[in-house]
C-alpha cells in the first residue's frame, strides 16, 4: 500500500483533491492531500517556502507514513522536491504534476523581473489570475471560479530560496506534463529528465489535471504506486 502526500499549487488547498482522493482511497491507498500554511482554511499563517517544506514532511512524519508517493503541482513542485529528499528512505517515488522543480538557491520567482518581485514583496501576496487567463485550459467556468475565488499565495514563499540536500535526480521521480499549458517541460525539467530515475508521462489537458481530468490523473498516479 502506497501513501499519497498531495499537495496542490498556488492559491489551492487540500481541497483541490477532493476528486483524485477517492479513487486513491478505493484502490486501497492511503491519500493524504496536504493544505499549506497561509492558504485556504489555514490562510493568515506567515509562511515562506520552508515553511511549506515542513509543512509536508510534518504530514508524513506526524503519521509515520511509509512507501510514500509524494505528489506536487505548479508552485508546490518546489517545496515537494525539497521534502522527499527530507524524509529519506520514507520516499517511494515523486511525483511532479506539471510544476516547478526545485532548484538550490533559486525561487519561484527567480525568473521574474526585479520590478515584479518588488511588486509582489510589497504586497504581501500573490493573487489568482483573472479568469481569462485559465482560457484554453479544459476547465469549467464553475472551476475556473472557484480558482479565481481561492486564496491569494503568501509572497514569501515564492521569494525564498530552496535549499536542497543533494542532485534532485537521484529521486525516483514521474513528471506529468500536461500539454494544454505547453507541448515541453521547462528545460531545467528537461535536464532531469536525462536521469534513469526520471520519466515523462504526458496528458492531454491544461495545467489543472485534478479539476480538468481527475479521473486519468488518479489512473497515472496510480501506475507508481
Amino acid at each position: 500500500m502506497a501513501e499519497f502526500v498531495l499537495v496542490a499549487g498556488a492559491w489551492l488547498g487540500a481541497w483541490a483533491w477532493d476528486d483524485v482522493v477517492p479513487a486513491l482511497r478505493e484502490a486501497g491507498h492511503g491519500a493524504h492531500p496536504v493544505t499549506l500554511s497561509g492558504l485556504a482554511e489555514r490562510s493568515g499563517i506567515p509562511a515562506g517556502q520552508q515553511t511549506h517544506v515542513q509543512d509536508i514532511v510534518d504530514v508524513v512524519e506526524r503519521a509515520d507514513l511509509r512507501n510514500v508517493v509524494m505528489v506536487g503541482h505548479s508552485y508546490s513542485g518546489i517545496p515537494v522536491g525539497q521534502a522527499a529528499q527530507r524524509i529519506g528512505d520514507r520516499l517511494h517515488h515523486a511525483v511532479f504534476v506539471d510544476s516547478n522543480v526545485p532548484t538550490d538557491g533559486e525561487s519561484f520567482t527567480s525568473v521574474w523581473s526585479a520590478a515584479q518581485v518588488a511588486e509582489l514583496t510589497e504586497r504581501g501576496f500573490w493573487p489568482p489570475l483573472p479568469a481569462e487567463d485559465y482560457a484554453g485550459q479544459g476547465l469549467s467556468d464553475e472551476q475556473i471560479a472557484r480558482i479565481v475565488g481561492s486564496t491569494p499565495h503568501p509572497a514569501a514563499s515564492l521569494t525564498e530560496p530552496a535549499k536542497l540536500n543533494g542532485p534532485l535526480e537521484e529521486l525516483p521521480a514521474t513528471y506529468l506534463k500536461c500539454l494544454l499549458d505547453g507541448d515541453t517541460p521547462s528545460p531545467d525539467v528537461v535536464k532531469l529528465l536525462e536521469s534513469d530515475r526520471w520519466r515523462l508521462v504526458e496528458m492531454e489537458t491544461g495545467h489543472w489535471p485534478m479539476f480538468s481530468q481527475p479521473a486519468e490523473l488518479a489512473r497515472l498516479l496510480l501506475e507508481v504506486a
